[in-house]
C-alpha cells in the first residue's frame, strides 16, 4: 500500500547521493549530480514520498524563451516541478543543449513528455520521440515520461504486447541507470471503473515504473462518485506513487479533491493561453492544498 510518509524537503546543496530505489528508502535531498562527457549536472528528482501532492507546472510552448519565462513565473506561484511537453517545440530547439538551458532555468525538478501529437512532424515515430526524451534525459531531466502503450498504440494506452513491454522494461532501465525517475502514462479520457484503474495501474507497477499515471473522465454524479472511489481504492492497493486524474465535467473538481485524497503529483498552468492546456492555475491548487488542512493520511476530526 503506498503512504506518503516523509516531508516535503527538495534541498539546493550539492550533494553526491545514489538515485532512488525501489524500497522506498530514497535520500531526503532529491538533488543527484550526473555526470555526461565528463561535466557534472545537476539532476533533481520529484521527492515522491512526501505528505502532500506535487502541484506541477505543465507547460509547452514553440521557443526555449516562452518556455523559461513561463517555468520561471510558475516556480514564483509555488509550483513543486516542471513537467515540459515537447509537442509544440520548434524542431531547430531540439537539442540537448536547448533542453539543458530550460531545465537549468529553475531550482525545480522537470518531467519531459512527448506524446502522438508533434505539431511540427505529425509522422514522428515513438522511436524517434523517445530519442529526444533521451537526449532530455542527458540534459538533466528528473523524470522521463514512457507512455503506457509506447511502441504498440493501444487502446486506453497500454499494450499487452510483451514484446512492446520488453522494450519499454528496457528504457526504463536506462533511466534508472542515469538516475532519473519514471512515470508510465496513459490517457484513456473516458469514464473508467475502479476495478480497471486499478487492473490497468498495476500493471504498469510490474514494469518498473516510479509512478503510474492514468487520464479518465468524469462527466456524470456517478462517474465522479466512482472517480473518487478509485482514487481512495488505489491508496491501498498500488505500492507506487500514482497519478489519478480525471478530464470532463466533473474533472476540475476531481482534481482539487485529489490534493488530498493520496495523489502523488497533480498538473496546473501559471497562465491560460489561446489554443493551450485548460488544467487549473497553480495559484488555485496551491490556494486550496493551503487552506483545506485535511489530507487522508492525517485526519482530523471536526469537533
Amino acid at each position: 500500500m503506498y503512504r506518503p510518509s516523509r516531508p516535503f524537503i527538495l534541498t539546493l546543496r550539492e550533494t553526491e547521493i545514489p538515485p532512488q530505489n525501489k524500497s522506498g528508502n530514497e535520500p531526503e535531498n532529491q538533488l543527484i549530480k550526473a555526470k555526461s562527457e565528463g561535466k557534472h549536472r545537476m539532476r533533481r528528482l520529484f521527492p515522491l514520498h512526501t505528505n502532500r501532492t506535487l502541484i506541477t507546472h505543465l507547460t509547452g510552448m514553440e521557443t526555449p524563451d516562452q518556455i523559461v519565462a513561463e517555468v520561471r513565473g510558475a516556480e514564483f506561484d509555488g509550483a513543486d516541478a516542471v513537467a515540459l511537453e515537447l509537442r509544440q517545440l520548434k524542431p531547430e530547439f531540439r537539442s540537448r543543449k536547448t533542453l539543458e538551458t530550460i531545465i537549468n532555468s529553475a531550482a525545480l525538478p522537470f518531467m519531459v513528455l512527448f506524446y502522438r501529437n508533434d505539431q511540427w512532424n505529425p509522422d514522428s515515430t515513438d522511436e524517434t520521440r523517445q530519442q529526444l526524451l533521451f537526449e532530455a534525459l542527458e540534459a538533466g531531466a528528473g523524470m522521463i515520461d514512457v507512455m503506457g502503450d509506447l511502441y504498440d498504440p493501444s487502446p486506453d494506452e497500454r499494450t499487452r504486447n510483451p514484446a512492446a513491454i520488453a522494450r519499454q522494461m528496457k528504457d526504463i532501465a536506462a533511466i534508472h541507470a542515469a538516475g532519473a525517475q519514471v512515470i508510465i502514462s496513459s490517457h484513456p479520457n473516458r469514464a473508467m471503473t475502479a476495478d480497471e484503474v486499478a487492473d490497468q495501474l498495476k500493471s504498469f507497477e510490474d514494469r518498473g515504473a516510479d509512478v503510474v499515471k492514468i487520464v479518465t473522465a468524469a462527466n456524470t454524479e456517478e462517474e465522479f462518485s466512482e472517480a473518487i472511489r478509485t482514487t481512495l481504492r488505489l491508496r491501498h492497493e498500488l505500492k507506487t506513487p500514482f497519478v489519478h486524474l480525471c478530464n470532463g465535467t466533473f474533472g476540475r473538481l476531481q482534481r482539487f479533491v485529489g490534493l488530498s485524497l493520496g495523489v502523488a503529483i497533480t498538473f496546473g498552468v501559471h497562465e491560460f493561453h489561446p489554443g493551450g492546456y485548460s488544467q487549473p492555475k497553480i495559484t488555485a491548487l496551491k490556494a486550496v492544498q493551503d487552506n483545506i488542512h485535511w489530507q487522508i493520511d492525517r485526519q482530523l476530526p471536526l469537533k
